[in-house]
């Protein structure tokens, strides 16, 4: 009897055992991509994560309501949410998703990425538990390069990232404003001024002084040039510093002669003139002839101050001079006119033709009172 009595309980225990395994639903589950079929009697699908002892969060997806009837072969999937923290605008955010890609969770998130935003990782990077993500939103600024401007846009913290970013080099005389480790911000301009250093030589000419030297075989007033003079020649060879290509400051380096200047060398005469001329033994005689006179003075309109024989009325004011046709009356002539006195001809002038001479006188009043008139003059030699 107690074995019968034991036969009849291990066949019930083996009967309800199979009749409880028989009884159990198969469900195929998707769980964090990975798939496990499912023997249970849970009636919920609620119930039937219990019993795989998985906590649901919120945000985690789940193929059905927890609540869906569990059903022979039922599906279900579940991808448990991760943990990610985005920092944005250096503001930092955590939260939980289901996301694939990071690019799935800023669309999730409605961040938008434009063309020059920066974010790490990529946008193609799977999402993975406790996930940093760093969105820099890209602003405009101004930059000026070496005089050139154009609008670019950065995502940079300061000016050495920013110029790091844009790729630019400096030099080392080159300047930025504002300094390298100042925050940039939106609309802010950046200021590169590009300096350089070159040498630059030229030529320049030397002017030559003009000497004078006295002469006591010229007349007094006249002049003769010794030397014409010559000019020198140096080279000069200068640090000029550019900004931006303009020139900004030069600095004598070096300074070389090339060529030595010649001053200019003018004999002046000192041998005095007659200002009054007395006939001597032999000049009283002569030929007669009546012209036609005018006036003239040293700074009439046009005048030089200087006779066509070289006399410089102008330092020789009471000089007995006057102007001639040198066809009539050769140059260096004394004469005598009539109502003058003792004279030279030693001018000429180009109204001056034929039997006509112009006196000289040292004013303008002289000059008036004598007028025009027909004068007798005596040609001496």
């Amino acid at each position: 009897m107690v074995i019968i009595s034991a036969s009849f309980i291990v066949f019930a225990a083996t009967l309800g055992f199979l009749i409880f395994e028989s009884t159990k639903k198969t469900v195929a589950m998707t769980i964090d991509g990975h798939e496990k079929v499912v023997k249970t009697h849970a009636e919920t699908v609620q119930e039937l994560f219990n019993d795989l002892d998985i906590s649901l969060r919120t945000e985690d997806y789940v193929s059905h309501s927890l609540d869906t009837k569990v059903k022979n072969n039922l599906k279900v999937v579940w991808e448990p949410a991760k943990q990610v923290h985005i920092v944005k605008d250096n503001e930092k955010k955590t939260i939980w998703t289901v996301a694939k890609t990071v690019d799935e969770l800023l669309k999730d998130e409605e961040i938008t990425i434009s063309d020059h935003d920066k974010v790490q990782p990529n946008l193609e990077e799977e999402i993975e538990n406790n996930l940093d993500i760093v969105v820099n939103k890209a602003f405009s600024l101004t930059l000026s390069d070496g005089g050139k401007e154009k609008q670019v846009w950065s995502t940079s913290t300061t000016v050495a990232d920013f110029l790091s970013q844009q790729g630019i080099k400096l030099n080392e005389l080159d300047r930025i404003e504002p300094k390298a480790d100042t925050l940039v911000k939106k609309d802010d301009v950046i200021q590169i001024t590009r300096v350089e250093k070159v040498t630059d030589v030229v030529e320049e000419p030397v002017k030559f002084a003009v000497v004078t030297k006295k002469d006591s075989s010229l007349a007094k007033g006249s002049q003769k040039v010794v030397n014409p003079g010559k000019e020198g020649l140096v080279t000069k060879e200068f640090e000029v510093v550019l900004e931006n290509g303009k020139e900004v400051s030069r600095k004598l380096l070096n300074e070389k002669t090339v060529q030595e200047k010649q001053d200019k060398v003018v004999a002046v005469g000192t041998k005095p003139l007659a200002v009054t001329m007395v006939a001597s033994r032999g000049e009283t005689g002569g030929n007669e002839i009546y012209v036609s006179s005018t006036a003239y003075t040293a700074h009439c309109g046009g005048c030089s101050g200087k006779t066509a024989t070289g006399i410089n009325l102008r330092a020789n004011p009471d000089v007995k001079v006057i102007a001639v046709d040198p066809n009539i009356i050769p140059l260096g002539t004394k004469v005598y006119v009539e109502g003058y006195g003792y004279a030279i001809a030693a001018d000429t002038g180009s109204a001056i033709k034929g039997n006509k001479i112009d006196v000289f006188f040292a004013t303008k009043a002289e000059a008036y009172r004598w007028g025009r008139k027909t004068v007798k003059i005596r040609i001496l030699n």
